[in-house]
């Protein structure tokens, strides 16, 4: 199992934190971009480059990444629900998280002193329901809502809605009428179309987006697996993590992200960025994670063997 100590300070997106790096690669990682650091061994203060922490989008296979090291007490966890904790279900509405993986996650975030935080695409609302009577720290509609722990109030990061969505979700019900198992699922501050049981509709969910953004200058697309979000540009699930290791009760922590979809690579790129551990759930192609777990089921063997 790898262990970690504290490197230098960097900024990202204006703010300031505290990098955490594997102690045998602080000593020894050859991969630096232009500019220095100082760094401190056994008392001496020496500057040398600034180590690249971004590592290039890997498109070998996903088999090839290793399974993460095991979870320490000291760790900062943020975790994706649908995927990564639960299987992906053909209607989201239908998920709910069973009473031993909420007394797991009750148990870690215990041990963590409350360090451990949902970050999902769902709205903070849907996550509770599916953990219910357990609340955690969250991020919701990937970044655009967070509550920073369970007993504080959700801080709306989204821009008032604008009224042309309610038009796209009429457009929307419409079209995709016409394509049973098609699904709109309307978060309010965001819409989601969605096309698992109904590939047909694919191309029918990505003309209706792409015609959105039209009519609402300010958002863009969100791809994700056989679904299209049409959301407020900005935040993502990399700038709720950045933001919860500000503060208490993440801040000082080794982040570890662990996530399924292409939205969660936001995630993946501010944990390397921290020399973090960031670990792709299933086997896309594509990522930027250092570590693989297989399926859901496999995430939940590794958060029972927290030490």
């Amino acid at each position: 199992m790898e262990s970690f100590t504290i490197g230098e300070n960097f900024s990202f997106q204006g703010k300031c934190f505290l990098q955490a790096m594997p102690a045998d690669r602080m000593a020894s990682e050859q991969s630096f971009i232009g500019g220095e650091r100082r760094d401190a061994y056994d008392g001496e203060v020496m500057t040398r480059p600034i180590r690249n922490p971004m590592h290039a989008v890997r498109t070998g296979a996903a088999a090839e990444l290793q399974a993460p090291p095991l979870l320490t007490r000291e760790v900062a966890l943020f975790l994706d629900v649908d995927g990564c904790l639960l299987e992906i279900r053909d209607d989201p509405a239908l998920v709910r998280a069973e009473a031993p993986l909420i007394e797991l996650l009750e148990a870690i975030s215990e041990k963590l002193e409350g360090a451990l935080a949902l970050v999902s695409g769902r709205s903070i609302a849907s996550i509770d329901r599916i953990f219910a009577p357990a609340t955690f720290a969250a991020a919701g509609l990937h970044g655009l809502e967070r509550r920073g722990a369970a007993s504080r109030p959700v801080l709306t990061l989204a821009p008032e809605a604008n009224p042309m969505l309610r038009d796209v979700v009429a457009e929307a019900r419409s079209m995709l009428a016409r394509h049973p198992g098609a699904l709109i699922e309307d978060k309010g501050a965001t819409v989601a179309l969605h096309w698992r049981v109904a590939p047909e509709a694919e191309n029918v969910a990505r003309s209706i987006a792409g015609r959105a953004l039209d009519k609402l200058p300010d958002y863009e697309i969100q791809h994700g697996k056989q679904v299209l979000e049409i959301r407020p540009a900005g935040d993502d699930k990399g700038t709720a993590i950045a933001a919860f290791l500000e503060a208490y009760p993440f801040r000082g922590r080794m982040p570890v992200f662990a996530g399924d979809d292409v939205t969660d690579e936001h995630g993946f790129e501010i944990v390397n960025r921290l020399s973090g551990v960031s670990v792709l759930v299933g086997d896309r192609t594509e990522t930027s994670a250092r570590y693989r777990l297989e399926s859901p089921a496999t995430v939940r063997a590794w958060l029972e063997n927290i030490q």
